[in-house]
């Protein structure tokens, strides 16, 4: 996950209706960075159990994928970003990984996405000029293997790869990334009918800057919404300003070099958030102290404390909901479904660093398999 660095001005407006979106998915993220964690195959049949029908992985895991077998279950696998290189440099190396993490097990694991690295602009910058290639050449293995049609490639980018992103119509890419990578990424995920997987969180931009974003606006309810300046347009929902925020930039980039034919943004690729979430409880220091009387926060020694599980609670209800509702669209894109990752399915106690990071916080479960709070993926009918 990474820091979202997004700063919103808060400006009374009226509300904006929209039309519902046609489809969606809401699934969780699986990480084992814990010494407490359920074996593999418990672990499967308690998303079975919990009406779970997708998951993201942080590798490709044997036990784990050969305990997802036979449940119905999407699957993601990742190369992982130290295995990136090896891949650009080597269509045989990329082979032999898919025929390895990929094709050993599907159809029996529905494996349905390879995620060729984690937030690498973030945590492994010097792979940059790397990924694409190794995207290229996990594709290139898929089509000789049979499994393109069935299996799509993408990389999961942090939402700091985007600057401008407090009115979103003014996003961009970095300009480090934008025409060296984003351009030739955005081409390969056109050309392959793939998407564009971004991690945006609403948790860690209201907790970089409780001064300028409401509570309610990080969790979804905001009434009187936030305004574009440039198009007009109102947000009642964080989480909507940073995917139109996405949608934007690529618009704006693809719009500009003439990357592909865009028409009013519906040429862009799709579109997956990989990774989301709240946490319930942990420490994080805001970049600046929190307004004056706001709701939702608890002392924790010189910093603030937004992670409890009240607003975990609300917040990841809230995305449950609109997606099982097929409230998906945004203000921008009204018609855009979400297929979204929660992260996590676990509270994992060797993420981050020290026993109060609020890294070891964010999951649907205790590693005992107790609820840290109600949800339903089946009708998403929790009252918050």
């Amino acid at each position: 996950m990474a820091l979202a660095g997004l700063v919103i001005t808060l400006l009374g407006a009226p509300l904006l209706f929209f039309s519902y979106a046609e489809a969606g998915e809401v699934g969780v993220t699986y990480g084992r960075l814990g010494d407490n964690l359920p074996d593999p195959e418990t672990v499967s049949q308690l998303l079975v159990d919990n009406g779970i029908t997708m998951v993201r992985l942080y590798d490709a895991d044997e036990a784990v994928l050969t305990a997802l077998a036979n449940t119905g279950i999407k699957v993601t696998v990742m190369m992982r970003n130290e295995e990136l290189a090896a891949a650009a440099a080597s269509r045989s190396y990329a082979l032999q990984w898919v025929q390895c993490n990929v094709s050993a097990y599907y159809p029996d694991t529905l494996i349905s996405g390879v995620a060729v690295g984690n937030e690498v602009f973030k945590e492994a910058p010097e792979l940059n000029s790397q990924l694409v290639p190794a995207m290229n050449n996990v594709q290139l293995a898929l089509e000789e293997l049979g499994l393109a049609d069935a299996v799509k490639v993408s990389t999961p980018i942090a939402f700091t790869a985007l600057k401008d992103t407090s009115v979103p119509s003014s996003a961009r890419f970095r300009d480090d990334i934008a025409q060296s990578v984003m351009v030739p990424m955005l081409q390969f995920l056109q050309r392959t009918g793939s998407y564009l997987s971004m991690n945006p969180y609403p948790f860690f931009a209201y907790a970089e800057d409780p001064q300028n974003i409401q509570l309610d606006y990080a969790l979804g309810n905001y009434k009187p919404g936030v305004r574009d300046r440039n198009t007009g347009l109102v947000y009642h929902s964080l989480l909507d300003a940073m995917m139109d925020a996405t949608y934007y930039a690529m618009e704006n980039l693809t719009g500009s070099l003439n990357v592909m034919q865009a028409t009013g943004g519906g040429s862009t690729p799709d579109t997956q958030w990989s990774e989301n979430g709240w946490g319930s409880q942990g420490q994080v220091k805001p970049a600046k102290p929190p307004r004056k009387g706001s709701r939702g926060l608890q002392q924790a020694g010189n910093g603030f404390q937004p992670a409890t599980v009240a607003n975990a609670k609300a917040y990841n209800n809230y995305v449950i909901n609109r997606v099982l509702s097929c409230k998906t669209g945004t203000p921008h894109r009204p018609n855009a479904d979400m297929n979204i990752f929660i992260f996590a399915l676990f509270n994992e106690n060797q993420k981050g660093q020290g026993p109060n990071d609020v890294e070891q916080y964010f999951g649907l479960f205790y590693p005992n398999m107790t609820k840290v709070y109600d949800f339903d993926f089946r009708s998403g009918n929790v009252g918050l």
